[in-house]
């Protein structure tokens, strides 16, 4: 089997790193109120600059200045390390993420860091996978895990199995052919099901 998976929010502990930076940011950088709406909701990756409804070049602001903070201090998701183990034993793992590249390409080499030393398996990796559906296709994926719901319901269009990891900022949105995982350890009961064929 081919298993596409993202990083952030899905084998990683994004929000909770990236949300204190942008906090820090809105209050010092942007003198502005660090108040939020905390029931904002976003079916895609780009979450945090609407929780703080940053201008565009606010938000390009905020990602120069803390962009590499976030690749290198991330925290792996609980019992993902050992999900991803057994996983790989059987399938080929691609690793699908949005991260893109900076002017002194250090992304990719910080991100395969991460991995390695988070001791997460895989075979592949794409960055700057701004159009997922397209390289799910690409690699004859058979299983997409992603925490954008958007991604996941496009990439399910094409009759590809997908679940959408739980995340504080997708709870509301909902798709029949989109399964929704609350973790690692379900991720892999999941998984199981689909090797016997349940629904």
């Amino acid at each position: 089997m081919n298993i596409g998976i993202d990083i952030d929010d899905t084998i990683s502990e994004t929000y909770e790193t990236l949300f204190p930076y942008a906090q820090k940011y809105t209050i010092e950088d942007l003198e502005k109120s660090a108040e939020i709406d905390k029931d904002k909701e976003c079916s895609t990756h780009l979450y945090i600059q609407k929780m703080h409804e940053w201008e565009e070049d606010e938000e390009k602001g905020f990602w120069q200045k803390y962009y590499k903070n976030l690749v290198s201090e991330v925290n792996i998701k609980t019992l993902a390390k050992e999900t991803l183990e057994k996983l790989h034993e059987n399938n080929r793992i691609i690793i699908i993420t949005a991260r893109w590249e900076l002017e002194d390409n250090v992304i990719e080499t910080m991100t395969k860091k991460w991995l390695d030393e988070k001791q997460v398996p895989y075979d592949e990796i794409v960055l700057n996978a701004t159009e997922k559906v397209k390289i799910a296709k690409e690699y004859k994926l058979d299983l997409f895990i992603d925490d954008s719901f958007t991604n996941c319901k496009e990439v399910s269009k094409e009759g590809i199995k997908t679940f959408l990891m739980d995340s504080k900022m997708n709870k509301s949105y909902s798709d029949k052919n989109v399964k929704r995982v609350f973790s690692w350890p379900h991720i892999y009961q999941e998984y199981e099901k689909l090797l016997k064929g349940d629904k």
